[in-house]
């Protein structure tokens, strides 16, 4: 199929001084009338819908689609409405805006050129962009001229010149950027330049094919794109692209810790160093290998990076286990991925070693990365990797034959029970090589993580998309606060992936001379809540701030990549057609998705909060869970708006505004409902937090008895030198939030309990209750007639059990 009218030419519309509608109408009757027949009333209805925006937001959308694109480019361009907004920019924007998308048009060239095959000798370009056109005389002599589509036969006859690798790159960079995970909303906003787009848009097609091929096929198709080589091997896995960038720049800085610093080059001889130490160890019933599943229990550490990537050279799955476990739930996660072997560092061992006589009896191997001496049955690893060669040659690197098989187990947070062992393939390990340069970040950068590296923010985010770009990651075991700034300006940092609890830790630190002198430009994360968000930018200056959303586990993502605070992404019809995603109403109460009389989901209206889902397909797959399908089956709709359709629930109640821009809301766990009335947890606590005497909030609820539903209940950390004020507390809420949201009780803590992963604990809080028997802290009750919160004593306690108290 041609891309657009007449003889296979994309024409542009008459005038660009016409109206939007106009030219959109003109557009539609040039169609050829069997395109118009095959695509239908759908296509129709798109192109209205496209006709109603204005040249401003095509731009969005279009720069958004650049991030989103994990369909093949067939598919891409056979989509009647992004042909339309291409012509727009063609006929209707300057020459800036027309440099901006001739990547677009570069790949619309070639999809026609595919699409309709004529003799190379007639082939002609027939949507030119300004930087094609500038260099269609010249000869292919760089990276990036010899990847654009030829416009002449000669070109495409005539041998290339050696590609020319660009300064300053990395290779994994450069072959990786494309689409992070199943579906990237737009990080758009700043300089994007063309060339870097190519590449984005050139992996997200191959990436495409990559999610539905396997074997000899995919391989193949590796092959014919010259990504090194005619089997998978040419740098299918993770291990296999970051040796490949270590022997590319080996003197390239890569980790700062507290041990010293590791250029790419020398941590690839310590990954080397344990996957030669390890190959072939025994195990019960054979010798560690491919498929062979490993717990990982290692700090924030740069011997976490080794023995991930060691064991991944081995074909192993690595399980990355959190360091604050207990005995019983590290037997548990060992159990549940299956695990043969433990590898855990030596200042760990003190953890495994109550539960060594039972993973004895699961036949489990432990290896310690120390010296020794250690029990009897447990292998200490420093000698072997004394002695074990430092060299890794690709060939002895394993490569997977299938792309969506499972790299690696990654645990769920546990917040609401026993954690659980996501599985994340080698694909979506690959997709997040591309993560720092989807938001900007380049190879002279310097990223600040302190986040758990056994958590995906941490290792696939923060480690991985370091390497994708060649860049400098400064790990730290533990954040801290005070010392966040001093750090910043002695290492050079200037990316720093948060957790939106750390902002909150910073800007409650006492304020300090020099806090805006530093070089940090960019903050990447997830969890931000609005009002730490402006108190962010205003104290510490103007540092870029990209807001994302995902999970482990997930088929859906998003960019917040316009920086609007309290924003995790932006939706349009367009960015739908390939990160698709639904919002559909929620019952709090039971617990599960309202649906219609035909059994079907209901979406949800502008401005009203529901269930996040997306559909799980061949394109955005879900991979479940270890163990049971029980546990994986609990994460699926049926039965969505069609008989057969599936979906994923995210858990996440979201909320989509008339500007299109998607805010969480609340975990659905999290929201309770009280006077017939759902309330958002995260909305109470930023109205709390709100008060000029109240540092820290968590929201939660609990059950009175005599009472329906849950009443409202507030953990609270005062700030220093202030005292808690009932009245005029009470004054704040009345104002701020409707009755039915008013925290019923209060809990004053001297710090807010937290998971390792920067998690409130609100599970733990509400199973405690508010009996002045059991809760240690000071608690206090709403009180309506004297309108301020009062001390809740045990007299007060007993009226709110006999019901004599209004609650």
């Amino acid at each position: 199929m041609s891309l657009g009218a007449g003889q296979g030419r994309f024409r542009l519309f008459p005038s660009p001084r016409s109206s939007l509608k106009d030219q959109h109408r003109a557009a539609r009757q040039r169609q050829p009338s069997t395109l118009a027949r095959a695509r239908g009333s759908c296509l129709r209805s798109s192109s209205s819908k496209l006709a109603q925006l204005t040249l401003e937001q095509i731009l969005e959308h279009l720069d958004n689609l650049r991030l989103n694109l994990t369909n093949t480019k067939q598919n891409f361009f056979s989509q009647t409405p992004i042909l339309q907004a291409l012509q727009h920019v063609q006929a209707s924007c300057d020459e800036a805006h027309k440099m901006k998308f001739s990547d677009l048009f570069s790949l619309a060239e070639e999809y026609e050129d595919s699409s309709t095959k004529p003799p190379k000798s007639r082939r002609k370009a027939t949507l030119s962009s300004p930087r094609s056109r500038k260099n269609a005389a010249q000869p292919a002599n760089n990276e990036e001229e010899s990847a654009s589509s030829s416009a002449s036969e000669e070109e495409d006859t005539k041998p290339k010149p050696a590609k020319r690798k660009r300064k300053g790159s990395s290779a994994v960079g450069s072959d990786t950027a494309g689409a992070w995970s199943g579906g990237v909303a737009g990080a758009g906003g700043g300089p994007w330049r063309w060339r870097r787009w190519r590449r984005c848009w050139r992996w997200c097609c191959c990436s495409g094919c990559c999610a539905r091929t396997s074997g000899p096929t995919w391989r193949s198709r590796r092959g014919r794109r010259g990504a090194g080589g005619g089997r998978a091997a040419a740098g299918g896995s993770l291990a296999a692209r970051f040796l490949r960038a270590a022997r590319e720049a080996p003197g390239r800085p890569f980790l700062r810790a507290a041990a010293g610093a590791e250029p790419y080059g020398g941590a690839a001889r310590r990954v080397a160093r344990v996957a030669n130490a390890l190959r072939g160890r025994p195990l019960a019933g054979g010798a560690l290998g491919p498929g062979t599943t490993v717990g990982l229990l290692v700090g924030n550490e740069p011997r976490f990076v080794w023995g991930w990537l060691g064991l991944a050279a081995l074909g192993a799955r690595p399980a990355f286990l959190g360091t604050a476990l207990r005995p019983a739930a590290l037997r548990h996660c060992l159990r549940a991925c299956g695990a043969r072997a433990l590898l855990v560092a030596d200042d760990l061992f003190a953890a495994v070693e109550p539960i060594l006589p039972s993973l004895q009896e699961d036949d489990i191997v432990v290896w310690v990365l120390g010296a020794g001496p250690y029990p009897p049955g447990v292998v200490a690893l420093q000698e072997l990797l004394d002695a074990a060669s430092d060299e890794l040659e690709p060939e002895d690197v394993w490569q997977p034959e299938d792309m969506n098989d499972t790299c690696l187990y990654i645990f769920t947070s546990g917040t609401t029970g026993l954690p659980k062992a996501a599985r994340v393939s080698h694909l979506k390990s690959i997709m997040c090589l591309s993560f720092y340069e989807l938001v900007g970040a380049s190879s002279r950068d310097v990223v600040y993580l302190a986040l758990p590296l056994y958590h995906m923010a941490g290792s696939l985010l923060g480690i991985v998309g370091c390497i994708g770009i060649g860049a400098t990651c400064v790990l730290k075991e533990k954040f801290s606060a005070s010392q966040f700034w001093d750090d910043c300006r002695a290492e050079g940092v200037t990316v720093f992936q948060y957790i939106g609890e750390l902002c909150r830790y910073l800007v409650n630190q006492p304020q300090r001379p020099g806090e805006r002198e530093h070089g940090l430009r960019l903050a990447v994360g997830s969890g931000l809540r609005p009002d730490v968000w402006r108190s962010f930018l205003q104290r510490f200056g103007a540092i870029r701030i990209v807001e994302t959303y995902g999970m482990t586990e997930g088929n859906v993502t998003l960019f917040n990549y316009t920086g609007t605070p309290g924003a995790v992404g932006r939706s349009s019809f367009i960015y739908k057609l390939f990160s698709p995603f639904e919002i559909v109403r929620y019952d709090v109460t039971e617990g599960a998705p309202v649906r219609d009389a035909a059994g079907r989901c209901i979406r949800v209206g502008t401005g009203e909060t529901g269930l996040l889902i997306a559909p799980v397909t061949p394109r955005t797959p879900f991979l479940g869970y270890a163990g049971s399908r029980e546990l994986s089956e609990q994460k699926l709709l049926r039965g969505v708006f069609a008989e057969g359709d599936t979906y994923f629930s995210t858990g996440d109640l979201m909320e989509q505004d008339a500007a299109q821009f998607v805010r969480f809301r609340d975990r659905t766990g999290d929201t309770y409902r009280w006077k017939g009335e759902n309330v958002a947890t995260t909305e109470v606590a930023e109205a709390l937090v709100a008060h000029e005497s109240l540092q820290e909030a968590t929201v939660y609820g609990v059950t009175v008895p005599g009472h329906e539903g849950r009443a409202g209940m507030a953990a609270l950390v005062l700030r220093p030198g202030c005292r808690l004020d009932g009245p005029a507390l009470y004054r704040h809420v009345e104002q701020l939030l409707p009755p039915y949201a008013w925290p019923r009780f209060l809990r004053l803590q001297e710090r807010l309990a937290m998971t390792e992963t920067f998690k409130q604990q609100k599970v733990r809080l509400a199973q405690e209750g508010f009996d002045p028997a059991r809760v240690p802290d000071p608690l206090f009750l709403l009180d309506e007639t004297t309108k301020a919160y009062v001390p809740l004593g045990p007299a007060l306690w007993e009226g709110v059990l006999e019901g004599r108290l209004r609650i």
